[in-house]
């Protein structure tokens, strides 16, 4: 398969980290010319699945802006300028849950929207998360740590308590691939 080819790019939208939104003009292979193909970047972010040595996902929830609604999420966040998508995982779990991890397993990345690019998740696997702080304040996020049995978060996505598109995918990947 070709690519498509760009013809031309006009940026609609700059608010750095947050987003960025440009018009393309693209030629597809057929020869046929899209005049507004809209491209949407947004940062790249981690997602952490952390388990317990008790074999309980660590949960944090919060307030969402976006959807106007509180949820159960996996630890998340952006990736910070020069930071590793895993050191930017290590980072967020420490500080929303006060919780860290020795054994780190990468369960790779995923484009969020492979036609409008929106940001990869880097979803990570955290063994044997222990509390080692309090997590940490910022009036912008507020969370609750939560731990749940691994079989009760089926039940928790169907009671859209997890409703996060990235929190839902995380955790079932880690699910697929075994949380021991």
């Amino acid at each position: 398969m070709k690519p498509w080819e760009l013809l031309a790019t006009f940026q609609l939208i700059s608010a750095p980290p947050w987003l960025e939104v440009f018009r393309e003009k693209v030629r597809l292979p057929s020869g046929r010319v899209i005049d507004d193909f809209y491209r949407v970047i947004t940062p790249d972010f981690s997602v952490v699945v952390a388990v317990t040595p008790e074999g309980e996902l660590l949960m944090v929830r919060g307030y969402k802006h976006g959807p106007r609604r509180t949820c159960l999420n996996a630890p998340a966040g952006l990736i910070e300028p020069g930071e590793s998508p895993l050191e930017a995982a290590q980072r967020e779990l420490l500080e929303e849950t006060g919780y860290s991890s020795s054994e780190w397993v990468s369960l790779g990345s995923f484009t969020v929207d492979s036609n409008r690019q929106c940001g990869t998740a880097h979803i990570f696997l955290a063994k044997n998360t222990v509390r080692i702080t309090t997590a940490k304040e910022d009036d912008a996020e507020e969370f609750e740590v939560e731990l749940m049995r691994p079989g009760n978060f089926v039940q928790a996505v169907r009671g859209s308590e997890v409703f996060t598109l990235a929190t839902v995918c995380a955790i079932s990947l880690a699910m697929v691939y075994g949380l021991d």
